[in-house]
């Protein structure tokens, strides 16, 4: 079944499905209210914190969140999401590593998702006898039972574990309901208790949709039985604004995670990929983060963004252990096991019976991120300076180390970091690639997000980039190059990170993956003007290109789809792009890291099912036309072998503790390169191994640090290897080591510690 199939197939068991972002507490509220009203969980004694739940195949890393006061840190974490359950099918096992390791997290549900209100599956499907009654209110409590006592679980191993409930004025001028874990202060929920949809796709005005685009002037409430707050409330799409951005004035977010708000259309009938709840949920999360950026003193923040639905029908990212123990949390929040079904005392019920009729989706053994920072965003200059770029605040940010001064005797000083400096420029889109010019001079390339401020108004994405006005020196204003997708209604702008080649004759080429699924791209010509768009081909691309030279100074671009890897090449500047080439790679789990190679590049991925990191040489005179259909690849978790036509390049597994996302690598020019990647835990791990094929895998080295995204490194002139990550604090941390395998230094932030590190 082609995965746009094995999406609707599952998408329409039920009406409403949503993603949750997690966030993080504060003491004093601004813009929410002091609580009106109280309602404690079961008995008053203190609570005793259980056991964290093992909830991967390597222990917790960071500090276990005992209970008492709020642990000491900079970190705080909102997830914002559309529907109960979002955040358990489409950010966890995240959600899960934030609250093992103690960092303060809070969670905000827009809607209520009270669907039909039928708390259990439709008829025909799954249990026999009666059909339950439609209650809304009633459907509604039981998926807040469902996820206090999934949230409950995996902080103390206990799904009973009492919460505390509260009332809150919002700023919109409404109400919500805030529940805090009791013994644990940092952790809590916040349900807003609007109406939701109730179809995926289906003309329904009355809806976050409808608020948007202005077809209704007001989005009414949808209160749980017995609930906390009892009465009704309505937002304009200004009140909704507002109250998401007074959320995060109260939890002062160091990262906000966040659902797609450009998910992209199926190939196979043009319907939207997602819910529209989770859509245009997400871009009233952007409206409420650019107000919020540009208010007064506050932390700066990154944005993490998750795919929704189509996370199904791509390859499994995460390791067994990790999709097992995903899975076990969504078994509680369905109040699906069997133990569990006499011990409700709830009349409303104890969790989401829709979601147990089907309990275990492909959704609960993957995650992918709808866009991540990749692991290209550190630059070493000739005179081993240092420059790494991201987006904070929503802005272009940049870190600068100089090179070390020479000193008396021959000794060298040592040079510290300043940053982050921002770009004036707002609305921008995590990821960015910064490449080295010709002249010495550094360019930054991303995409931007422009909202329309008015109901109705125009969204768009747009790609682009700034460049330093003379080496070494500040960089000058964006440069649009737009976009290959011809508006919102026909993609929903849904258009990857972008892909940068640049020539030693001052040519460039940026590569897009745009809605249609294929490779797209501009070139820069010998005069300084850019070509108009135009596509490359390919078909079902659905990660980020990636781009890189060989020692001939060929370009290789690549991207990867369900079932393989992809390949465009540019034999010489100025020629034409050829492609797509076949592989005869298997299938990933979707982010790739190239490198130059001896011959060639080489391609370093994630392997479905395991986490594992794989590497193979590439070099195009192997590379073979690509039939209409790269053809299906053989899944397990074992073996690594393709279906292709041609002969397949020989795949190195190196191993590594599971974990996705992008892997960063160094080759360091003496036949070792450094890796770097997300464990199953969430935190990095490192690793030394040999260049091509290896008989044994490498040492992998955990570090305990969550990071923000994916780490990056770059190879010194004078002999060594840098790397960076972004951590959840939003500080650069960095570390080196001398090439050849050597021992990484101890990781520091690359400036000092501050209470709140805020913006003035």
């Amino acid at each position: 079944m082609a995965p746009e199939k094995r999406i609707l197939a599952r998408a329409t068991r039920r009406n409403v499905l949503a993603a949750t972002v997690l966030g993080a507490m504060t003491p004093v509220g601004v813009g929410i209210g002091m609580a009106l009203r109280t309602e404690s969980g079961s008995g008053s004694a203190p609570v005793k914190p259980h056991a964290s739940p093992d909830m991967s195949t390597a222990g917790p890393s960071g500090t276990w969140a005992a209970s008492g006061p709020q642990p000491e840190t900079t970190e705080s974490i909102v997830q914002i999401v559309a529907h109960p359950d979002d955040d358990l099918f489409f950010i966890n096992p995240e959600v899960g590593q934030s609250l093992r390791s103690g960092r303060p997290l809070a969670t905000i549900y827009l809607t209520s998702g009270e669907s039909n209100g039928v708390n259990g599956p439709r008829e025909g499907a799954g249990r026999g006898g009666p059909r339950p009654v439609r209650d809304k209110h009633k459907f509604t409590k039981a998926r807040q039972n469902g996820i206090r006592a999934a949230y409950a679980e995996m902080v103390t191993g206990q799904p009973g574990h009492p919460w505390q409930r509260s009332v809150i004025a919002t700023a919109g001028g409404g109400q919500a309901e805030l529940d805090t874990l009791r013994g644990y202060p940092h952790i809590q929920l916040v349900w807003t208790l609007l109406h939701e949809a109730g179809s995926i796709r289906g003309d329904r005005p009355h809806s976050l949709h409808g608020l948007w685009e202005g077809r209704v002037g007001v989005l009414g409430s949808q209160l749980a039985h017995g609930g906390v707050v009892t009465r009704d409330f309505s937002y304009s799409r200004e009140q909704l604004i507002q109250t998401l951005t007074g959320y995060l004035e109260r939890f002062r977010p160091t990262q906000v995670r966040m659902q797609n708000p450009t998910p992209g259309r199926l190939d196979r009938n043009l319907r939207c990929s997602d819910h529209q709840d989770h859509r245009f949920g997400a871009r009233f999360v952007q409206q409420a983060l650019a107000r919020y950026a540009a208010s007064g003193s506050r932390p700066h923040f990154t944005v993490q963004t998750y795919m929704g639905y189509f996370n199904g029908g791509l390859p499994r990212a995460l390791d067994p252990a990790s999709g097992a123990s995903k899975a076990r949390t969504l078994e509680t929040y369905s109040w699906s096991a069997d133990t569990s079904q006499g011990s409700c005392t709830d009349p409303a019920g104890c969790g989401d019976l829709k979601v147990a009729a089907h309990p275990k989706p492909r959704w609960s053994h993957s995650i992918h991120h709808a866009g991540d920072s990749g692991t290209d965003w550190l630059l070493a200059g000739k005179d081993d300076s240092l420059w790494a770029f991201a987006v904070l605040d929503g802005r272009i940010a940049h870190w600068h180390r100089p090179a070390e001064a020479a000193g008396s005797g021959g000794r060298r000083s040592p040079s510290r970091w300043t940053g982050p400096v921002f770009q004036a420029e707002s609305g921008m889109d995590t990821g960015v690639r910064p490449v080295a010019l010709p002249d010495g001079r550094i360019a930054v390339f991303g995409t931007r997000t422009l909202l329309g401020e008015q109901s109705g108004a125009a969204y768009r994405r747009e790609a682009g980039f700034i460049v330093q006005q003379a080496p070494g020196e500040s960089f000058g204003p964006w440069q649009s190059l737009g976009s290959p997708e011809l508006s919102d209604e026909v993609g929903t702008n849904d258009i990857s990170s972008p892909a940068v080649v640049v020539h030693d004759d001052g040519t460039m080429a940026v590569f897009l993956r745009d809605s249609s699924h294929q490779l797209t791209a501009r070139m820069r010509q010998t005069d300084g003007t850019w070509t108009p768009w135009r596509g490359l081909g390919g078909k079902a691309v659905h990660s980020d290109p990636v781009a890189a030279t060989d020692r001939t100074g060929r370009a290789y671009v690549l991207a990867a789809t369900p079932h393989s890897v992809l390949a465009w090449v540019q034999d010489s500047p100025g020629a034409k792009v050829r492609g797509p080439l076949a592989t005869g790679l298997p299938a990933t789990t979707l982010p790739l890291t190239v490198r130059r190679d001896d011959d060639g590049v080489r391609v370093f991925y994630r392997a479905p099912d395991s986490g594992h990191v794989c590497s193979a040489g590439l070099h195009a005179d192997a590379l073979a036309p690509s039939p209409a259909d790269p053809g299906r690849v053989r899944r397990s978790s074992s073996t690594h072998r393709s279906t292709g036509a041609h002969r397949s390049p020989a795949v190195t597994d190196l191993g590594g503790a599971g974990g996705y996302g992008p892997v960063s690598a160094a080759p360091d020019g003496r036949g070792t390169v450094l890796l770097a990647a997300r464990t199953a835990t969430g935190d990095v791990a490192t690793a030394w191994a040999a260049r091509g094929t290896a008989r044994r895998r490498p040492q992998w080295n955990q570090t305990g640090v969550l990071p923000a995204g994916a780490p990056a490194s770059a190879v010194l002139a004078s002999g060594g290897v840098v790397l960076a990550m972004l951590g959840l604090d939003s500080r650069l941390y960095w570390t080196h080591a001398p090439r050849g395998g050597g021992r990484l230094a101890p990781w520091q932030p690359t400036e000092p510690t501050t209470a709140g590190r805020s913006r003035a």
